[in-house]
């Protein structure tokens, strides 16, 4: 008799070692609104134990990067795979833009497929919203003013304790959107105030109004982390999070200057954060130049799914394994408009050193400029001109008029404050990264390789307006077809 409790007590041990070892992970992704990488992990001066505990837990990458600085394109990329002009949502959800398919594959899509349960909280921004499967959905307001941020985290518990499946949970929390709220629930409880900080320095200003400004982003920051902590307690009360992948980004950079809306590091660079679960690989910080669309092809390795060949981006598993990879040495951004008070056609590539922007436009006023000045601070180029550091006038010049080519050296010149397209010893230089550039243009399909379609676009935009928003996409693949049909 004993030997066979012995036997059945070794057989249920051997079962349960392979049921572990065959559970699928689940995945918690969490996004962040409008805020680049100005957390204490990164080097921030502020306090956001909760996100600087998930950096030393995991994978923490200090060159990572959204395709466009934007709301609505950047969470369509991460989602998709693609880039804005390959899926087509090239603007802001808001103002009707949104992708040329309905049926383009997706992070939630496949998962679903693969037998996941898919859950997202918070708001989704992409259109059109039906191309997306989620078996759960909640608050999907923008929640831009922070009301009961706790419903954040009893919805996610919700899911992660009634799900008995492999799952996907979205959440998307508001901060850090304007407007900078300084204290929301008594979060975070103890706030910075405008002596307390400096302004970020890529913005080149001296200016009590954008401390104030850069305060409240900070305050907004530390509440996100508040909110970032409260979700992994629960994550951890489910008993799911030994078997959960959990990945932090900000969907692009804060809505200050020189951020959101334009192709500058403070507008394209995010914080990106991946904690595997278990120890199985060492947690480490990683230089790499990665894009938020690399997320879904990683998905789909860890989730053991098949990798489609057309996604340009690269899996990121081989780098969390320390495989030796070969890997990119080139990234590129873009931008086309956010709401239609801002259209202004660009492309960028940049290596561990340099950074071109390609201005297709060049001659004509970036309106993004005047926008951003009376948006964010609601002030004339004037009064800005008083406050900016000598340094970093010629940048907002350059901002307000751009030439064709600007090009920085990002390790000198790390706030893109002197743009050197025209110094002689950088001629070669340039001539790599425009090749470079065009090359990839020509891989991506990219339609705004015929400079012409850049400016045709920007008038059609224009032309609407921004009394009213468009009645459909600017199909501007499609922007050389005299018979379509743009508005």
């Amino acid at each position: 008799m004993s030997r066979i409790l012995v036997l059945i007590l070794l057989l249920l041990l051997t079962t349960s070692s392979n049921n572990k070892k065959n559970r699928r992970l689940n995945f918690l992704l969490i996004v962040s609104e409008d805020n680049g990488p100005e957390l204490g992990c990164y080097g921030a001066p502020i306090k956001t134990p909760n996100l600087d505990q998930l950096a030393r837990d995991g994978f923490l990458f200090e060159k990572a990067y959204v395709p466009q600085a934007g709301c609505s394109q950047s969470r369509a990329a991460f989602l998709t795979g693609l880039y804005p002009h390959q899926n087509g949502q090239i603007g802001l959800a808001t103002w009707k833009y949104q992708m040329f398919e309905t049926d383009t594959p997706n992070i939630p899509n496949s998962l679903k497929s693969a037998g996941y349960s898919t859950g997202i909280i918070g708001k989704l921004h992409v259109n059109p919203e039906s191309t997306f499967s989620f078996d759960f959905k909640a608050i999907p307001s923008s929640n831009f003013q922070r009301n009961k941020m706790n419903r954040y985290i009893e919805k996610a518990y919700d899911f992660f304790s009634t799900n008995e499946k492999p799952f996907y949970l979205q959440v998307n929390f508001p901060d850090a959107h304007s407007p900078f709220l300084r204290q929301v629930d008594g979060l975070p409880k103890t706030p910075l105030n405008s002596n307390e900080v400096e302004d970020l320095p890529y913005m080149g200003v001296n200016y009590q109004k954008t401390k104030e400004m850069t305060a409240n982003y900070y305050n907004c920051l530390m509440r996100l982390d508040t909110y970032v902590g409260k979700l992994i307690s629960v994550l951890k009360k489910s008993g799911k999070y030994e078997n959960t992948v959990i990945i932090y980004i900000g969907d692009h950079g804060a809505d200050i200057l020189r951020g959101k809306r334009t192709s500058y590091e403070g507008g394209v660079r995010i914080p990106f954060i991946i904690k595997w679960p278990g120890k199985k690989y060492k947690p480490f910080k990683i230089t790499k130049l990665v894009s938020s669309i690399d997320l879904y092809p990683t998905i789909l390795e860890i989730a053991g799914l098949p990798i489609p060949n057309y996604l340009p981006g690269k899996s990121l598993v081989g780098i969390l394994k320390k495989k030796n990879v070969k890997w990119r040495e080139f990234l590129f951004t873009e931008y086309h408009v956010h709401s239609n008070h801002n259209p202004y056609p660009q492309r960028t590539v940049r290596d561990d050193r340099y950074k071109l922007i390609w201005n297709p436009l060049s001659g004509i006023k970036n309106p993004g400029y005047q926008f951003t000045l009376s948006k964010v601070l609601g002030i004339s180029e004037d009064e800005l001109l008083k406050h900016l550091n000598k340094n970093a006038i010629n940048a907002y010049l350059t901002m307000k008029n751009p030439p064709e080519y600007e090009l920085y050296d990002l390790i000198n010149d790390p706030f893109e404050f002197n743009n050197i397209a025209d110094k002689k010893e950088k001629a070669l230089t340039l001539d790599k990264m425009k090749k470079t550039l065009i090359s990839w243009q020509n891989e991506s399909n990219d339609p705004l390789i015929n400079k012409g379609l850049a400016k045709k676009l920007f008038n059609s935009i224009l032309k609407v307006g921004t009394d009213s928003k468009p009645r459909v996409l600017v199909p501007y693949l499609y922007l050389n077809d005299p018979k379509s049909n743009c508005f």
